[in-house]
């Protein structure tokens, strides 16, 4: 019997990406990403419900993160899901489940002024005002989130040749 295990999000970071490196230094960003959805409450009225995701990128795409994604930032994040297990210090078995990404593409703006203070660039706005910039070198993705490249009806930035991805 064949399975699968692919995960597709788009939401807002909640807080600035958390970098770290393993013993063995590779480095590993944890992100959190909200999305909201609108459904009817009991009362009939519109009510936003907020779901929180825990995103694990890994390598160099988890320094990318760390670098061009602050608070508020809106992501596209593709991957899978992961629940492990570990011992806390009162010996009581916990568990977490979190998305393993495979691809990150920061969606929107660089974001407010905090984002212009780290240095952000390389965001190039689509024909429908949104960007797009996929981190993992991939040239998949929904193709409602393309259209940066040249040719492909965005506006081309050639500053951007200077990105290291």
């Amino acid at each position: 019997m064949a399975s699968l295990n692919r995960v597709l999000i788009i939401g807002n970071l909640g807080q600035d990406p958390e970098l770290r490196y393993t013993p063995n230094q590779v480095a590993v960003a944890t992100l959190n990403v909200a999305t909201t959805e609108s459904r009817p409450g009991a009362d009939g009225q519109r009510q936003e419900v907020t779901e929180w995701h825990r995103v694990i990128v890994w390598n160099k795409q988890a320094e990318n993160c760390a670098k061009y994604l602050a608070k508020g930032r809106t992501v596209f994040v593709e991957g899978k899901l992961q629940t492990r297990s570990w011992e806390d210090k009162t010996g009581q078995k916990r568990y977490t489940t979190e998305i393993v990404a495979q691809n990150v593409q920061f969606l929107g703006g660089a974001g407010g002024s905090q984002s212009r203070e780290r240095g952000e660039m390389g965001v190039v706005p689509s024909s429908s005002g949104q960007a797009n910039q996929n981190m993992s070198g991939s040239s998949q993705g929904p193709s409602d989130v393309s259209g940066s490249q040249p040719g492909a009806g965005g506006t081309y930035d050639p500053t951007l040749d200077d990105i290291p991805f």
